[in-house]
């Protein structure tokens, strides 16, 4: 399996490594729910370099990624301002979901998940036409910082971004010195994701550690996204749905001349079915991934559940028969027993606040 540059820092704290998409990665350090409370309640920090950044310069670089993405990076207009999108095949299937950043007109940094990265390189050097180059920056370490105090404790573990990321907006970035940092998350929370050359990786997290900011493993950043409603590649989406059945449909840009990969499919293809989210209405059992799901609609699955640490109940994100409203009771097949959950609009926890309706 293959590291990131905070392998080391993992071992000396006793991680319990696991296999993550051919990366060996920390799944927690002793307490998932401890480290999930963490992010909520104050500050964590999860490691996340086997993401990759990929550099897209050169003068063509605003045209290839409008071609090549299903949002359109021409509403990027001031430097810093990111953009989240899904990576299409012609037939309007999710290669990847990912977020872009203008830097420049001839720079544009492109974070990937794990186990797509070397697929997505492959897909866009296809796309790719002269005056755009693309670059894969292996030599960045990648570093979450989530929670209402995350980005105070940052600034007091490493003073000198304070000055460049300060005023950032929430879905900004910047650069700051060697280390980008940028104001988004994969939580609900907020915070900064920060880059930093892989030789400065580990005194990095050592100096947040030493701010308070407690390391969190793969599972926590699983039921933190889960909570916030955010889709995981592999399971909440893959090239065999689209981003229109996938809750998605807020990152594709149709209107307009502009032509990208899988428009022409997803304007032929009308979405017969849509994520949305479930609360088990009962205290037993738990909502899992693959469970089938009995409407008034017809049958639908559940694609990533399981026991929200914040609202002490199980939650779930489901594809459905598309119209099944907020407020709708469904059953869950949960062990051959029917069990019942109601239909609700995600996210279920946003800022440490739930969002889900009182029964």
């Amino acid at each position: 399996m293959r590291h990131t540059p905070l392998h080391a820092a993992h071992c000396e704290l006793g991680a319990r490594l696991v296999d993550f998409a051919g990366w060996q990665m920390p799944l927690h350090y002793g307490s998932q729910l401890e480290e999930h409370h963490a992010v909520r309640r104050d500050a964590g920090m999860f490691d996340t370099s086997h993401m990759l950044a990929i550099d897209v310069e050169g003068g063509g670089a605003r045209d290839f990624l409008r071609r090549a993405l299903a949002n359109d990076v021409g509403r990027l207009e001031q430097p810093g301002k990111a953009l989240y999108s899904c990576l299409l095949n012609e037939a309007g299937g999710v290669l990847d979901d990912l977020i872009v950043y203008f830097l420049r007109e001839d720079l544009y940094r492109v974070i990937v998940n794990a186990g797509t990265a070397d697929k997505d390189l492959r897909w866009l050097e296809g796309l790719r036409a002269t005056g755009a180059a693309l670059r894969a920056r292996r030599d960045l370490a990648m570093i979450a910082v989530q929670g209402p105090n995350a980005r105070d404790k940052t600034w007091q573990a490493l003073p000198q971004l304070k000055a460049a990321s300060a005023s950032l907006g929430t879905f900004f970035g910047a650069q700051a010195g060697e280390a980008f940092v940028a104001r988004t998350g994969y939580t609900g929370e907020d915070g900064f994701e920060l880059l930093v050359p892989a030789a400065q990786a580990i005194a990095t997290w050592k100096r947040l550690a030493s701010a308070g900011v407690r390391p969190c493993g793969l599972g926590a950043r699983d039921t933190l996204r889960l909570e916030a409603g955010m889709n995981l590649y592999g399971q909440d989406m893959d090239e065999s749905v689209t981003p229109l059945e996938s809750g998605l449909g807020w990152t594709v840009a149709l209107e307009g001349a502009r032509d990208f990969s899988g428009k022409a499919a997803l304007l032929a293809r009308r979405a017969v079915r849509e994520l949305t989210g479930l609360v088990l209405a009962g205290g037993a059992g738990v909502l899992r991934s693959h469970q089938k799901v009995r409407t008034a609609l017809g049958d639908g699955e559940i694609t990533s559940g399981g026991f929200s640490p914040t609202l002490g109940r199980s939650i779930a994100l489901a594809r459905l028969p598309a119209g099944c409203a907020p407020g709708s009771p469904v059953q869950v097949d949960v062990r051959g027993k029917a069990l019942e959950a109601l239909v609700v609009k995600p996210p279920f926890v946003r800022r440490g606040r739930s969002l889900v309706p009182e029964n």
